[in-house]
């Protein structure tokens, strides 16, 4: 697979870590993502040191450790402090700057913003190019699923209609 010129990789995405972080995303870009459950878990730092920490499970991406900053973000958003609500709840990340330990580095933060895809649906006028992009191994469901919101009944009716 080759990269367009203007794409970069950046250094740490070599690294391959557990988790998501500023790295991930393509320069300037954003990313809608989907929160599937969030729970306390050990995380092992660098240096081999663990700490416990929330981490929110993404669907179809690596996990993002929340800090207090990014919790109190969706806690706005979606107006409730539990983080069994958050399940099912999308939410935008972008990359910017904060100082730790004096230094300045780069850190994901979340959109104080609900996302919203638009639906794609049976009747969208769009469908018919999503079932040929299927089928074609243009595009796979999970990429379909970052620009476009869909029920699991209009999922399952995607992926058949692509077969």
């Amino acid at each position: 697979m080759s990269k367009a010129t203007n794409e970069k990789t950046h250094w740490k995405r070599l690294v391959n870590p557990d988790y998501i972080g500023a790295y991930s995303l393509d320069e300037g870009k954003d990313l809608t993502v989907t929160i599937t459950h969030v729970k306390r878990e050990m995380v092992k730092g660098e240096g081999g040191r663990s700490e416990e920490c929330t981490v929110a499970y993404l669907k179809n991406q690596k996990p993002l450790i929340l800090n207090r900053t990014n919790c109190k973000t969706i806690q706005a958003i979606y107006k409730t402090p539990y983080i069994e609500d958050w399940a099912g709840k999308q939410i935008t990340l972008f990359v910017t700057t904060t100082k730790l330990k004096g230094e300045e580095v780069e850190c994901l933060r979340i959109r104080n913003t609900e996302p919203k895809l638009p639906a794609l649906t049976p009747d969208s006028p769009k469908w018919a190019g999503a079932v040929e992009a299927l089928k074609s191994g243009q595009y796979t469901i999970e990429q379909v699923e970052m620009k476009y919101s869909l029920t699991e009944e209009h999922r399952e009716l995607l992926l058949t209609e692509s077969i």
